[in-house]
């Protein structure tokens, strides 16, 4: 589905394609001659961030990370939107699980019809760093629930989700980083100087937002990760404590085996022909028993 919407005063067009089949979007990149390989790029689901400028036809393109709001193996990705500027024209290329954004788009733009087609661009590009910021607090809340239930137990389940939480940090993360990087790279291009003082503001303040927004994930990220070393922490350490326990419980269960099996052997012994014989052997074996147990008591404490 193709959509057009004019403003700045009708010299400007903003035009909107939902399409993922790549024979139409070739067709329609030919009729306003743009590069066959932005065409490649703009259907790849997995495209990095990235600026791309043809100057034989004046055609800049940028491949912006967007949050995808649908949680794929239970934690977040990111998913590339596609702007391509030609003449007078912004050409936006999207799917299913960035149309959010392009809702966004529509309003920013019925409420600032005055708007340059760069300080639109910007503008864009800011509302879809702005959009990273409830997931990441989601995901914030996430790690505290979680933490909360690993408190009561640490659980199997639990861990797994606390690793679900750090997958879908990662992908922020690295998303935030590229777009951050992208923007950067707008100041040093050859369009930069053709902007006015307004539209560099623009940029300027989509370039903060996206430094904050990389702060942030790095900050989250980092969190995750002390709590996944911490639980692993405790983890290894209930396993050497079970370990411990079992290790002294095989050193005790020796003295009996012992004591009996000496007691055992076929040949003249004392308390042979002792009628309580026994008993003093389980007394032995106790008074061994508590021994030991007092001694390896000792040497833990220490």
């Amino acid at each position: 589905m193709i959509t057009k919407t004019s403003f700045n005063n009708s010299t400007c067009d903003w035009i909107n394609i939902d399409i993922d089949d790549s024979n139409e979007l070739k067709s329609f990149y030919k009729e306003y001659d743009i590069d066959d390989e932005i065409v490649a790029y703009s259907l790849d689901r997995n495209e990095r961030a990235h600026i791309e400028y043809e100057p034989s036809t004046n055609t800049f393109a940028i491949f912006f990370n967007v949050p995808d709001p649908m949680k794929r193996d239970d934690h977040y990705e990111t998913v590339p939107i596609t702007f391509v500027i030609k003449g007078t024209q912004l050409i936006t290329v999207t799917n299913d699980k960035n149309q959010y954004i392009v809702a966004k788009m529509k309003n920013y733009v019925e409420n600032n019809d005055s708007i340059s087609l760069f300080e639109f661009l910007f503008s864009s590009l800011f509302m879809i760093t702005d959009a990273f910021f409830p997931f990441v607090e989601e995901l914030d809340a996430d790690r505290k629930r979680i933490n909360d239930k690993l408190k009561e137990k640490t659980t199997k389940k639990n861990l797994l989700s606390l690793s679900d939480l750090e997958t879908g940090v990662v992908y922020f993360v690295a998303a935030s980083k590229q777009n951050l990087v992208l923007l950067e790279q707008v100041r040093t291009h050859i369009i930069y100087r053709t902007l006015s003082v307004s539209e560099k503001e623009q940029l300027e303040d989509a370039s903060i937002e996206a430094r904050q927004l990389v702060e942030m994930t790095q900050l989250s990220s980092q969190i995750l990760q002390q709590l996944s070393g911490t639980y692993n922490n405790i983890l290894n350490n209930n396993l050497n404590d079970t370990i411990q326990i079992l290790t002294i419980l095989s050193i005790l269960l020796t003295i009996p085996t012992i004591v009996t099996g000496f007691f055992g052997m076929n040949m003249p012994l004392p308390l042979e022909h002792n009628a309580t014989g026994w008993i003093i052997t389980i007394g032995i074996s106790l008074v061994l028993w508590f021994g030991l147990s007092y001694i390896l008591r000792r040497l833990l404490r220490r």
